[in-house]
């Protein structure tokens, strides 16, 4: 009988841990954590009205503090094609919020002790071993010419997390080098991660590794890294070591199940182009290249969990991914003064960059409020996100709408500081 109600009590326990853990994200009043009800309903209000007038299909929009939801609510339409209403569970393509997810999984082999930051890249992957750098010159004509150079030292890891390596993308703007990369089409033919490394590694770079912040193909790179140090694709690492463990149920490189199709997030047909003959993929498709960089897909609860963990330190659910001084390293600013920023510098005014996002610097000097260590990214297709330690707070957004991505960004922020009534430990 005392094994029983030891047993009884053993599963009731187990039973209330996993209960506790379920409501990390349990939903509060916005008042409840010194937030506005009235302001965080002002900001939905807007995004509904501009759902309304056509200016954005529909959206979902997640706001946390202290560990609780303060919002949670999703406007307008999923689908212009169907008319159908935007759900709280709709999947996104998220793109280049894919890269935080990839740079997670390169800082957990760094940990293990299986990866270096200092270590060059040709020790993992050998087509980089003679990559030169293209110097555009004027040629005899007036015209630019490309002078290959040997570069001035190693592309390393940490130039990779921190988009100082040289690499580039070739669907934004029209350089010699950015012109070979879309030459090349690197990934038209859905080409696997190793495929990939090969086709990149014989184009010049675009700088000098370590002088430039480039906006590039670095995280596309390091998740080919992840792969060869895990021997595993970068899919199975990362659902094995991040998103199972932190319930992303959501979260993959496709959408192939047809149950989880009719809730997949669809942009206005004018409005699918992110770049240089680059326009929104299909998650329905299966997809061989896994781009650490950009291929994801996933719901606005799934990064909500990721986010969560991060503030955390590194855990969620009593389940560690990551030290806290790890986390504290990766969301330090890693650009020092010998780097400059590059013609397209995403981070913005007031911004550096750490490993996997732009960090803020100062209080002012950007044009939207925040926190000094308040971190962040966004998604070409329209989503973005934010983590600020100080106001123990993160917010997560979804649309699918390129166009109007540098727009929301800067009135997201601005309304959802304008929500906080009373700042973190006041």
């Amino acid at each position: 009988m005392k094994r029983k109600i030891a047993l009884l009590t053993s599963l009731l326990l187990l039973t209330a841990v996993t209960l506790a853990h379920a409501q990390t994200l349990s939903s509060v009043k916005p008042e409840q954590v010194g937030l506005s009800s009235e302001q965080l309903g002002r900001l939905v209000t807007t995004l509904r009205s501009d759902s309304e007038k056509g200016q954005i299909p529909g959206a979902v929009l997640l706001v946390a503090r202290q560990g609780k939801l303060a919002l949670f609510e999703s406007v307008g339409i999923l689908d212009p094609g169907t008319k159908a209403p935007m759900t709280k569970d709709a999947i996104f393509r998220i793109y280049s919020m894919s890269k935080p997810i990839t740079s997670v999984a390169t800082m957990m082999l760094v940990e293990e002790g299986k990866l270096a930051l200092g270590d060059p890249v040709a020790k993992y992957l050998p087509q980089f071993a003679e990559v030169k750098v293209g110097v555009e010159k004027p040629g005899a004509d007036g015209k630019p010419t490309l002078e290959l150079v040997a570069p001035r030292r190693a592309m390393t890891v940490q130039d990779l997390l921190r988009h100082t390596s040289g690499l580039t993308y070739g669907i934004f703007g029209n350089t010699p080098v950015k012109k070979q990369y879309l030459e090349a089409k690197l990934f038209s033919d859905d080409p696997t991660n190793a495929d990939f490394v090969d086709r990149i590694g014989k184009l010049p770079l675009a700088n000098h590794p370590g002088t430039v912040w480039d906006y590039s193909h670095s995280t596309d790179v390091l998740g080919r890294i992840v792969e060869v140090v895990s021997k595993k694709s970068l899919y199975e690492f990362e659902k094995e070591r991040i998103l199972d463990p932190l319930g992303m149920k959501d979260t993959a490189f496709d959408v192939t199940d047809k149950a989880k199709q009719a809730r997949i997030a669809e942009a206005f047909s004018n409005d699918v182009t992110i770049g240089t003959d680059t326009t929104f993929f299909d998650p329905r498709l299966p997809q061989r290249w896994q781009s650490g960089g950009g291929g994801m897909v996933g719901t606005t609860m799934d990064y909500a969990r990721f986010c969560q963990m991060l503030l955390n330190g590194g855990t969620l659910d009593g389940k560690r991914l990551l030290g806290p001084k790890t986390i504290a390293y990766m969301t330090a600013d890693h650009l020092d003064a010998g780097v400059a920023p590059g013609p397209l510098y995403l981070p913005g005014a007031g911004f550096g960059f750490g490993l996997g996002f732009a960090v803020r610097r100062d209080a002012g000097v950007a044009n939207v409020q925040g926190s000094v260590g308040e971190y962040n990214w966004g998604g070409a297709g329209g989503t973005y996100f934010w983590i600020d330690p100080k106001e123990d707070m993160f917010v997560v957004f979804a649309m699918q709408s390129p166009k109007q991505r540098t727009y929301y960004r800067p009135l997201l922020k601005n309304m959802v500081y304008g929500a906080v009534v009373k700042p973190n430990g006041k």
